[in-house]
């Protein structure tokens, strides 16, 4: 039996809504859950003992990136992604797929895979099905994500089905090399990857297909490139409505609160996104009122807490004057400490999230958080 297995704990009566556990050999992670990226082995701003507290218990590295730097033999020789970023809980790589859609114009796509232009020194840099799980397999990640090509087209139907067949083609290959060196058993599992952009009978099509290649979790991608809102809940929905329910289901590079609450009703169980700390960054804020930009004047005598309804550190021990003042000055400790509010303004929310769902009250939880969710922004004025 594989040491990675989904246990549904509680269904929603009126969605495919669940509470579940995510069952790893480095521990289980309770679900609906939001996974912080580490794109190069490091959550931008954060120390690990941080993530924890905030009760992060999955995280992310991205394959292509740390496959051109440092390279996967030098995070071998430092002891593996677990050593190289101190954490001692599962960790998820990306395959490098989203990147045929991100870096576009560094990449071209033939049938068997991808070739990149680096952007460290300009080298070419191929991936393919069995390359991509070959550098996640020296990485040491936990969970490994096959090679797919996300399309640059949302609308051109053509463009998207070659897309999909082609990705389907690269996770047999995938799921055939997985196995002959002893599949999940070996402590590394492997997700498929449903794509189809916004057509319906694509992405269900697409779903079965990697449902017979029997991978040990399903993600749902190619979501949130452009489509516009709508299409993008119906994609993550007919993603997710053909994918088992024995096995776990992750929406990929997903991190507006928004839509956290359509996604688990679609019965999507992990996500992730570089949003919160990326956000951080450029002094934008996660609040229970909406999205705040920190550097705005009106906050340049406020003594109160970013978010009075959050029960951060941060919104704890420093005023939102400060945080401006600090964002003015362009100082580290600015970014750092925004980045770790909007970590926990996502965890919060999926932890209220994984709660409502256990006592049948997440229509409840949705309507509150809308009612107040987006009323900061009618406030916001120019910096």
């Amino acid at each position: 039996m594989s040491s990675f297995r989904f246990e549904e704990l509680h269904r929603a009566r009126a969605s495919r809504a669940r509470r579940g556990i995510f069952h790893t050999p480095r521990g289980p992670v309770e679900t609906p859950a939001f996974m912080p990226v580490g794109t190069k082995a490091t959550v931008k701003a954060m120390w690990p003992e941080q993530l924890e507290t905030l009760g992060a218990r999955i995280v992310l590295a991205n394959t292509y990136h740390l496959n051109l730097r440092p390279g996967p033999e030098v995070v071998q020789a430092l002891g593996g992604l677990h050593a190289m970023m101190a954490w001692d809980g599962p960790i998820l790589t990306d395959s490098g797929g989203f990147q045929v859609f991100s870096l576009a114009d560094m990449a071209k796509v033939d049938e068997d895979g991808v070739s990149f232009r680096s952007e460290v020194d300009g080298s070419i840099v191929r991936l393919d099905a069995e390359r991509a799980l070959e550098i996640q397999s020296a990485l040491g990640s936990d969970i490994a994500m096959v090679f797919d090509q996300c399309p640059t087209s949302v609308d051109d139907r053509f463009e998207v089905e070659r897309a999909v067949d082609r990705s389907l083609r690269w996770a047999a290959r995938a799921r055939a090399w997985h196995g002959e060196r002893g599949g999940a058993s070996r402590g590394q599992a492997v997700f498929g990857i449903v794509q189809g952009g916004k057509f319906e009978d694509l992405r269900r099509a697409c779903a079965r297909e990697l449902v017979a290649l029997d991978f040990d979790g399903y993600a749902v991608g190619g979501v949130c490139v452009g489509e516009g809102k709508e299409a993008m809940h119906l994609g993550m929905e007919h993603g997710a409505a053909e994918l088992p329910a024995e096995k776990v289901r992750y929406l990929m590079g997903i991190g507006a609160p928004e839509d956290f609450f359509p996604a688990v009703r679609a019965g999507i169980d992990l996500f992730d996104c570089v949003s919160p700390t990326r956000l951080g960054r450029i002094a934008i804020a996660f609040t229970s009122r909406g999205r705040v930009r920190v550097k705005n004047a009106r906050f340049a005598r406020d003594r109160g807490p970013l978010d009075p309804a959050c029960s951060c550190t941060v919104c704890a021990r420093w005023s939102v004057g400060t945080l401006r003042h600090l964002f003015q000055a362009e100082e580290m400790l600015a970014g750092m400490l925004l980045s770790y509010h909007n970590l926990h303004f996502l965890l919060d929310l999926m932890r209220r999230i994984r709660e409502a769902i256990a006592v049948d009250r997440l229509d409840e939880l949705e309507a509150d958080f809308h009612s107040r969710y987006g009323a900061a922004s009618a406030a916001e004025e120019p910096a």
